[in-house]
Order: structure tokens, then sequence, then C-alpha cells
């Protein structure tokens, strides 16, 4: 198993990167949410997983574990493959994704191209307990504390009587614009404010 490249990238689009290590270059598959953070990059190390099918033997390339992490677990549900876990990574990021299956949103599911109805009551089905043990274990997928201080400070503004929708999207636009803040106090009422 190959677990991590670090070198050179020698081509770079949306969906796809070469990276020279020591002469041998390797196609890496990637989604979005990568490539937004390497496209400046010139050298660059990615965590990968080696996808193994009858026909195909494919390199799928991660800018951060959190992320590896969400796309083994979209790989563990009956059928989502590779470039559909791909797809979801390219359209959230995964601590999007991870309280979408938490508070069982599916509509947010459902606006990835190519999650249906079924599909998303699937995922949240099959993956929800599992994320339940892991935020109870530890965060073996390392999403940022960004994501405990969110649910903490939706958690407040629904306790406060605003609807779940409306705080969570007052918290996205305060993140938005300040993604280092990292004070709970400060996050609840920048969110109020922006209501």
């Amino acid at each position: 198993m190959i677990a991590y490249l670090t070198g050179k990238l020698t081509h770079k689009s949306p969906a796809m990167v070469y990276v020279e290590v020591q002469g041998v270059g390797y196609e890496v598959q990637i989604s979005l949410n990568t490539y937004s953070r390497i496209q400046g990059m010139e050298n660059c190390k990615l965590l990968t997983f080696l996808h193994i099918k009858e026909d195909a033997h494919t390199l799928y390339g991660f800018f951060d574990d959190a992320e590896r992490s969400m796309f083994l677990l979209l790989l563990g549900v009956s059928g989502i493959g590779a470039s559909t876990a791909r797809m979801m990574l390219s359209s959230l990021q995964p601590e999007d994704i991870q309280r979408a299956i938490a508070m069982e949103n599916e509509k947010m599911l459902e606006s990835i191209k190519g999650i249906g109805a079924k599909t998303a009551k699937r995922i949240i089905l099959e993956l929800k307990d599992k994320i339940k043990r892991q935020k109870e274990t530890g965060p073996h997928l390392s999403v940022s504390t960004n994501n405990t201080l969110q649910e903490d400070a939706l958690n407040a503004l629904v306790t406060l009587g605003i609807a779940r929708n409306v705080a969570e999207q007052a918290i996205q636009r305060v993140l938005k614009t300040e993604p280092l803040l990292h004070d709970l106090e400060g996050l609840i009422k920048k969110s109020l404010k922006s209501l």
C-alpha cells in the first residue's frame, strides 16, 4: 500500500495531478477540495489510497487525513464507489459530510451531483453509528477543532430559539469571513449579529 507521496507536481488539473517522486511520475486522482489547497504549490505531500479493481489500479490523493478518512468511510457504503466518494468530497468538506450524516440532513447530501434520496438515506443509515463512535473514541476522522466549535455554537444558537438551518447558515457566513476564528463566544456573538 502506498501511504503518501511527497514530490513535485508536474501536472495539475482539478481532477488529477502528476506527482514526480525521484524520477517516477504518479498519476493521482484528487477532489476539488484537494486541488484548491495545492493549486499554488510546486511540491507537496499527498496522503494516498490505492483502489484496486479487476480492470484498474487507481491512486487517489488527499491533502489531509480528514478527507482520506471520509473517503474510506464512504467507500464502505454499499453502492458508493470511488468516483462517487470523490464527487462528494469535491462538493462538500469532510466535516460538512460528517455533520450532514450526524444530523441526518438528507437534503445536504442530495445537493451533491449523483446522490439521490435513496443513496442519501443509505449513507446516513450505514455511517451514522460509525461517525458517532469515532466522536466518542476521539477524532480518528481528524476533522479540525473547528467542527466541535461549530457544533457547540450551533447548539447554543438553537437553544436560544433560532432555527437550526438559519443558525447553520449564520455560522458558515462568519467562518467564511473569519476562518481562523477559534473563540466560541465570539463565533456565537458574530453569528447572532449576522442574522
